[in-house]
């Protein structure tokens, strides 16, 4: 079973959507774990400090080493890989996600940034993993960490109602996926392609062929 530990400063907003859809339904047939964690139970002062003042002055705050320490060393396990979410980092594609959903006994701690990032002695010393789901700026790891979780947990087998799906969908073999059409044939004078009326499944491949796009 692939395991993730996800440790964040909002554990009650990503349990929220941990218990919705295709997570809450792969958790329930043990197919994945996903547990959450809230940083600040690893913090040893009385205000539970995540952060603090750079070195060298400059703006917003730095999160500190001293409680990641403490919250990977008590979760990790033998063959633990430990990743953090940054923007600096690569971003995942979708065979990254297929690779580490091959992994059946994988377990992946997550540590979800915040404000101006970690104290560059997280980067050096705690972390196997970095990744990032674009380039641009969020306030916080949250968003990515579920994007990550999500990506890996669908390609699981048994998570998705209908295997079938995974073959033919967007960026599998370097390829979008085609269009799609449901009823009504016609709205608005819009029409769905001749072709996918047929019933010609021949004809109905090569439409679908020829209107994926490489990426």
């Amino acid at each position: 079973m692939i395991k993730f530990d996800i440790i964040t400063i909002f554990p009650e907003t990503v349990k929220k959507y941990i218990d919705t859809g295709i997570l809450k339904n792969a958790v329930k047939k043990e197919l994945v774990k996903i547990n959450v964690h809230d940083l600040r139970k690893w913090t040893k002062d009385k205000h539970r400090t995540v952060d603090d003042t750079p070195y060298g002055g400059g703006p917003g705050m730095i999160m500190k080493v001293e409680p990641i320490y403490e919250a990977v060393k008590e979760l990790k396990e033998k063959d633990t890989v430990v990743a953090i979410t940054t923007p600096k980092a690569k971003v995942i594609k979708q065979q990254d996600l297929e690779d580490f959903s091959q992994k059946k006994d994988m377990h992946m701690i997550i540590i979800c940034g915040r404000y101006e990032g970690f104290d560059q002695r997280v980067h050096d010393y705690l972390i196997d993993y970095e990744f990032s789901i674009g380039e641009y700026i969020l306030a916080g790891g949250e968003l990515p960490a579920l994007v990550f979780i999500e990506g890996v947990t669908r390609l699981v087998p048994g998570v998705l109602g209908n295997e079938l799906s995974l073959e033919e969908e967007t960026f599998v073999n370097g390829e979008t996926d085609h269009p799609q059409y449901t009823k009504p044939e016609s709205f608005n004078d819009w029409t769905v392609p001749k072709a996918l009326l047929s019933g010609n499944h021949q004809e109905i491949k090569e439409y679908r062929q020829k209107h994926k796009k490489m990426v």
